[in-house]
């Protein structure tokens, strides 16, 4: 009897944090650049940014590989604001920055919106889905925040902090199906999104 082989997989992403999760599914998998541009469009919204995003990874090394299976995947901060306005965290890049988006975050909910891609381009197919993680921050005061940024130096990471990490005594809860969502690939709808796509997942 002869085992079906599985599909080629890559993952759209240099992201250490991704590699990492993508591994617990004990699939076979490469990595790729995608080479993406990720600047927000012109009266687009935070849920459509990450969306948009997430496609356009995929399928940027779907072109280059069509015959693979291909995830792209996105994460946005959001800070909704009182007047119904929204501000977006980006990985901060820099410790001031970083320190600012916690000062901002402090006593907040910032809502972690991460969407994912699964392309492949030789068959046309695709499944896509979008993960929301609400984090509620405690009151963080200069000294908390100035302290943390120079332990874990977060500075990679939307929203300026690692759950996974030190970054977790800045919550007071975090509401969430999925607990890897927040770290950047939602594990269990991607199990059942690549099942679909013929991987023997357990």
């Amino acid at each position: 009897m002869f085992l079906k082989s599985q599909p080629k997989l890559i993952l759209a992403s240099t992201s250490a944090y991704r590699r990492q999760l993508l591994e617990r599914l004990g699939v076979a998998f490469e990595c790729a650049a995608p080479g993406v541009e990720e600047t927000a469009l012109a009266r687009e919204t935070p849920e459509d940014l990450a969306r948009r995003l997430a496609r356009a990874k995929a399928a940027a090394v779907a072109r280059r590989r069509p015959d693979a299976w291909v995830i792209g995947s996105d994460q946005v901060a959001l800070l909704r604001a009182d007047d119904g306005g929204a501000l977006i965290h980006g990985k901060p890049q820099t410790a001031a920055r970083c320190a600012a988006q916690l000062r901002a975050s402090s006593g907040r909910t910032v809502e972690f919106i991460t969407a994912v891609a699964v392309v492949r381009a030789e068959a046309g197919r695709s499944h896509e889905f979008t993960d929301t993680t609400r984090v509620k921050f405690r009151e963080l005061d200069d000294a908390t925040i100035a302290r943390y940024v120079e332990r874990e130096s977060p500075l990679d990471c939307a929203g300026g902090f690692k759950s996974e990490g030190l970054g977790i005594a800045l919550c007071e809860s975090i509401d969430s199906a999925d607990p890897t969502a927040l770290i950047g690939l939602p594990l269990i709808r991607l199990a059942v999104a690549l099942r679909l796509c013929g991987f023997q997942i357990p």
